[in-house]
């Protein structure tokens, strides 16, 4: 390429960018791009505007209070205190250090639970019965009352007669929780869900004997429908106690909790937690 034909390519590209006789950038002239401009505030203004009314009309389809769609699962999942590392308990008898974290944790969860809370912001409530807080047509029935769960009722796992749980001794208690579902009625005929645990079979000699505290290892039907978070702010959910009071040492045991009623139904195997957990609990002697 001659110097003559650079020079003259390099004077249509500038020419392009700034043309001095026509006065056009980029080959448009200024109002042209004053009008490209003014479509695109137009255009996005619009878009905006669409987006805002539409999210506008959405919220008012929403409900502060409860949700408009509830896509829940037909059995709930389950979950322990302590839950340890992935699910795993373990300890040694003789090692304080070993059960202590434990200790902490269910001392923490149980705080709630004391029952001079309890008795200050629930009710006393009559049981095996649900407890329906209806709203009256547009009126809301906010904020709903709860029953209470006393510490108490846990007994001998409780926290109050042994501070340690039953990890001092190697019968230590564990926690069981159904997870909350609004609006979920766990029971009919007056029969509250209840909670029975077993070892897996390879494991079975090893488990020894259970003691549930409610008795029996029941959530009570009075602790339910539950109504969400912001219309029940003062909701505790009912929990179930299981002391291991003669477990093999040294061994580990694979236990499985899981919730029976006659209205929920049995979780399937493509979900390990619907409606029971399973833990591996191990107790050393030293």
């Amino acid at each position: 390429m001659t110097k003559e034909e650079e020079r003259k390519g390099s004077s249509e590209w500038r020419e392009f960018f700034w043309n001095p006789r026509t006065h056009e950038l980029l080959g448009r002239t200024a109002s042209s791009w004053g009008l490209i401009l003014l479509f695109y505030i137009i255009f996005y203004l619009f878009l905006s505007g669409m987006f805002v009314l539409t999210m506008y009309v959405m919220l008012l389809t929403l409900d502060d209070y409860k949700p408009t769609w509830q896509d829940r699962l037909a059995t709930p999942g389950m979950m322990i205190r302590p839950k340890g590392q992935q699910l795993e308990i373990s300890f040694s008898v003789s090692d304080t250090e070993s059960w202590d974290e434990y200790v902490q944790n269910l001392n923490t969860f149980l705080a709630p639970y004391n029952n001079s809370y309890q008795v200050q912001t629930n009710d006393n409530c009559v049981p095996d019965q649900y407890f329906i807080q209806e709203d009256s047509g547009e009126v809301r029935n906010n904020p709903k009352r709860s029953c209470q769960f006393n510490r108490t009722m846990l007994e001998e796992c409780s926290g109050i007669s042994d501070r340690s749980y039953g990890y001092r001794t190697g019968q230590p208690c564990v926690l069981i929780k159904l997870n909350r579902v609004i609006g979920m009625l766990p029971g009919k005929d007056g029969q509250s869900p209840y909670v029975s645990c077993a070892a897996k079979k390879e494991d079975s000699d090893n488990m020894g004997q259970l003691v549930y505290f409610p008795p029996n290892g029941t959530f009570n039907l009075m602790y339910y429908p539950y109504y969400g978070k912001r219309a029940q702010v003062n909701y505790t959910q009912p929990l179930v106690a299981v002391k291991f009071l003669n477990m093999s040492l040294n061994s580990d045991v694979n236990v499985e909790c899981k919730i029976n009623s006659n209205t929920i139904a049995a979780g399937g195997e493509r979900d390990k937690f619907a409606g029971r957990v399973n833990f591996k609990l191990r107790i050393n002697q030293q």
